[in-house]
């Protein structure tokens, strides 16, 4: 796989690149500000971006702005937004325009190797992955500004559901991580969906179409 990644922060951009090509992908450039960051990726036409937020020459959401612009001008090119903190704001700007494809990560998940890299990988192949708090911050914002929408009829536990499932979890690992069984995921699976009032899909994109049903008020 061929990745550009952007961070201003040397030795976290350094630290990402020796992770990726230690599994044998191909860093073909980097950046330390935004407009080098589309440049490179006009010029070297990668399979994946990885961008923090904040960069250059503004140090506010510059990292963000570019990765939507480069959605735009590049459809075929995955992006992996990493973040110092939450910003449902900034992500749901992100996922406006739908999640294949799409990360929103924060920093401190780089941590954790195994479920970094999973994540790099799936939004590569066309997944998607949002991290857990993101999610919880979307949600909250979607009850809070949507009180009779079809998230707040949900239950704690489908929404914890629902956050796993926005990881790009498979019902057994969702069945893992809440210690029940994959026929009571399934079940509250398609409780959510009924919920969300989400019909039978031909190529089942109501997992994705459940977590970003918000995106669509």
């Amino acid at each position: 796989m061929r990745v550009v990644i952007a961070e201003d922060e040397f030795l976290l951009r350094e630290g990402i690149s020796r992770i990726l090509a230690d599994e044998g992908h191909e860093i073909v450039a980097t950046a330390g500000d935004a407009e080098d960051l589309v440049g490179k990726v006009g010029a070297y036409r990668p399979d994946l971006v990885l961008t923090d937020i904040r960069m250059p020459p503004d140090f506010t959401d510059d990292g963000l702005r570019a990765a939507k612009r480069i959605r735009q001008e590049f459809p075929g090119t995955a992006v992996v937004v990493l973040s110092q903190y939450v910003d449902a704001t900034g992500a749901m700007e992100l996922l406006a325009d739908g999640a294949n494809g799409i990360g929103y990560l924060l920093k401190r998940r780089i941590l954790n190797l195994e479920d970094f890299l999973d994540s790099v990988q799936r939004v590569a192949a066309g997944g998607s992955s949002i991290d857990s708090d993101v999610i919880s911050s979307m949600v909250r914002r979607e009850v809070r500004d949507h009180k009779d929408g079809g998230i707040a009829q949900l239950t704690p536990r489908r929404l914890e559901v629902l956050q796993l499932m926005a990881q790009g979890y498979s019902n057994a690992r969702i069945a893992r991580e809440l210690f029940v069984t994959e026929k009571a995921i399934a079940r509250s699976i398609a409780l959510i969906f009924v919920s969300l009032d989400l019909p039978p899909d031909p190529d089942d994109h109501r997992r994705v179409l459940a977590v970003m049903r918000f995106l669509d008020r």
